[in-house]
């Protein structure tokens, strides 16, 4: 799939870009199986991020393309990775992890503005996130964007639940700005959409989104893309997600070559 000069444009001047019908019928119904059977299988890092009073339900679950059939075939098969390629103006396309976000009906939780480069174990600059939902998703209950906030640099990651600072200790990275208080001084990006249709960010892009309406369900697998100058940066915390023992493995600055970040698209 060949992408516009517009979508490469804004992706690289406001950190996302959506791009419209981006995947077939069929890669949509092979990864709603997954999702079905990866909710009936949650992993050991599956975590609920909504509170017990709240009257839906929020759960993510990370790394489970190597155990959900439906997740490989889709990342090896449909056209995300030469997407993420021509976005972030690399040579190869690695798989960073995926990662499952589903918000029952009634779901009041709110993700809270962040970036997610500050939670990882890498460095470097071509990089691309894909949130992609197998339902239909009201502009309410979207992804949304602080345009061209990928380029001001790190920002302080904090817990989704307590605003820890479980990261970096505090002080050591810049706050973030205060978006909802003051929504005037920023440009906001935020795309109803449809199955099939993807919204692709880069990892220093401010974000967040609402919860879900009564008769709403929100099914999102977003899949993480690494390209040709990211580099492996183990911290002495555990990041979000792990990955245990890949310090011994990899080396701090050694490119992503082992076998958990196969390659799913080059140029070559």
């Amino acid at each position: 799939m060949k992408l516009s000069a517009e979508h490469i444009d804004q992706y690289r001047a406001d950190g996302a870009t959506v791009v419209r019908g981006a995947f077939s019928p069929a890669q949509m119904k092979l990864l709603e199986q997954g999702i079905t059977r990866n909710m009936a299988e949650p992993s050991a890092l599956a975590i609920v991020a909504s509170r017990p009073e709240d009257p839906g339900y929020f759960i993510e679950d990370f790394c489970n393309w190597r155990r959900i059939d439906e997740y490989k075939r889709f990342v090896e098969e449909s056209p995300a990775a030469a997407i993420a390629a021509q976005l972030m103006g690399a040579q190869q396309t690695r798989l960073y992890h995926d990662h499952l976000l589903v918000k029952e009906p009634k779901t009041t939780a709110k993700t809270p503005w962040h970036q997610d480069q500050p939670y990882y174990n890498i460095d470097g600059f071509q990089n691309v996130s894909m949130w992609l939902p197998v339902d239909p998703v009201a502009e309410a209950s979207t992804l949304k964007f602080v345009a061209g906030s990928h380029k001001g640099g790190w920002l302080m990651p904090r817990t989704f639940m307590n605003n820890e600072a479980k990261w970096f200790p505090e002080g050591t990275l810049k706050e973030l700005p205060d978006i909802d208080g003051n929504p005037d001084q920023f440009k906001i990006l935020a795309w109803a959409l449809e199955p099939g249709d993807a919204v692709f960010f880069h990892m220093l892009t401010l974000h967040g989104a609402g919860g879900v309406a009564s008769g709403s369900r929100r099914r999102v697998l977003s899949v993480r893309f690494i390209g040709d100058d990211v580099t492996h940066a183990p911290r002495k915390w555990r990041t979000s997600p792990p990955f245990p023992g890949l310090e011994q493995r990899l080396p701090a600055g050694a490119a992503m070559t082992t076998e958990e970040f196969p390659i799913l698209w080059s140029a070559s």
